[in-house]
């Protein structure tokens, strides 16, 4: 990945060059090297980090065709329930203004050469299918792109799919339109050897289409998933300890507070950016001790393997956790 000529150490400063509102609640941005410079490369499916300021860093998808090197685009919807970040950058993120973001990083990569390709999106989880759109067009690849909404005005970047060279790869489907036009995996994601399955969108959108997809058949290794927020909600914390190896110090944790809060309040550095188990960089190494898994960035295997943790949202099972820091 070749770095940009104002990258720093994995960070770029960059300018705000256009932002355009996409829909009710969404604008998009395009971001360039404010210095002019080209910017790293990235493969379809790949998100930045955004500093929205000093103490919140939020994540998103790379939306344009990664064939581009001269600007990032991306896509943000003003969550009903923000915790700071999409409101921030709704409401302060205009033409001109400088904002720090890291270089691209992928946990949802395509499989390219796959037999058949699906992407499946739902409200703004159409974001990462767009640049895995332009990617599959590129190659030449067989591919549908399926977008979910709940009704036209809430549906982002229909101009850009209608002008783009896979249109007629795109079926939209909104919550109110006619019941002929509904997404249906019965008749939209019958398997055929070799495909491949993507899915993005809010919580119980995922879950209807992951549901929909095992029951025809569709193997657990050719489904892939990313998630924009954790649906994961459980009461009854409990307070534990946790023993950093290194050292051998040991920090409560209460029920009221993360094993990330804990460890910043003292003085131990982790990095964290999402805060709710979507992006993986708080993921620490577990010596001993059984987390309780609370994040949607590890696999299943992952989990049973109690090999690494979420420090933002993941508990404990026990008393004890004893981590690799």
């Amino acid at each position: 990945m070749a770095a940009s000529s104002n990258s720093v150490g994995g960070e770029i400063d960059v300018v705000v060059t256009r932002r355009d509102v996409e829909a009710d609640g969404i604008i998009s941005l395009e971001l360039r090297d404010a210095g002019g410079g080209p910017l790293p490369a990235f493969t379809a499916g790949s998100h930045i980090d955004v500093m929205v300021t000093a103490d919140l860093t939020r994540q998103y998808s790379l939306m344009n065709d990664p064939a581009e090197t001269d600007r990032y685009v991306i896509g943000v919807l003003r969550e009903p329930n923000s915790r700071g970040g999409s409101a921030a950058v709704h409401d302060h993120f205009l033409v001109g203004r400088h904002a720090t973001i890291s270089t691209p990083r992928n946990h949802f990569p395509l499989t390219e050469g796959a037999g058949r390709t699906i992407l499946l999106a739902g409200g703004i989880g159409v974001t990462p299918m767009l640049a895995m759109a332009h990617r599959l067009t590129a190659l030449g690849a067989d591919f549908a792109l399926h977008y979910c909404a709940r009704t036209k005005t809430r549906a982002a970047f229909l101009d850009l799919i209608d002008a783009s060279a896979f249109a007629a790869r795109a079926h939209i489907h909104f919550d109110d339109g006619a019941p002929e036009q509904y997404f249906s995996a019965e008749r939209d994601l019958s398997p055929i050897d070799d495909a491949h399955l993507y899915v993005c969108g809010p919580g119980g959108f995922m879950d209807f289409v992951i549901g929909g997809a095992k029951a025809l058949g569709w193997p657990h290794d050719n489904i892939h998933l990313e998630y924009f927020s954790n649906t994961i909600v459980e009461d009854g914390n409990r307070a534990f300890t946790v023993r950093l190896a290194r050292s051998g110090r040991e920090l409560t944790i209460p029920a009221d507070k993360s094993i990330a809060n804990v460890l910043k309040e003292n003085g131990v550095a982790v990095p964290v950016a999402c805060e709710e188990g979507i992006c993986g960089a708080c993921l620490t190494g577990v010596i001993s001790g059984l987390p309780h898994h609370r994040d949607v960035f590890m696999t299943d295997e992952e989990h049973e393997a109690n090999k690494e943790m979420t420090l933002c949202c993941s508990r404990a099972k026990g008393d004890l956790l004893v981590l690799d820091i």
